[in-house]
């Protein structure tokens, strides 16, 4: 039996579609990171957590508290 060669395609295009789900996710929470921190925040106080902590974790952006993260 001969192969054609494109035994490894299917799983390239798996990848391709997953690299770009990956990457629209990474956008979507650059770009709602405060809002979703401010839900969480709010559930967490709602089902009884730490009131002061979820406060602190709202008060700073997600553009500064990346920029305070190290490589």
């Amino acid at each position: 039996m001969k192969k054609n060669g494109r035994s490894g395609q299917g799983m390239v295009e798996y990848i391709i579609i997953v690299a770009i789900i990956a990457l629209a996710a990474i956008a979507i929470f650059g770009v709602f990171g405060d809002t979703i921190r401010m839900k969480l925040s709010g559930g967490v106080t709602a089902l009884g957590g730490q009131t002061q902590q979820a406060q602190a974790a709202t008060q700073e952006s997600s553009q500064q508290y990346l920029k305070q993260l190290s490589p």
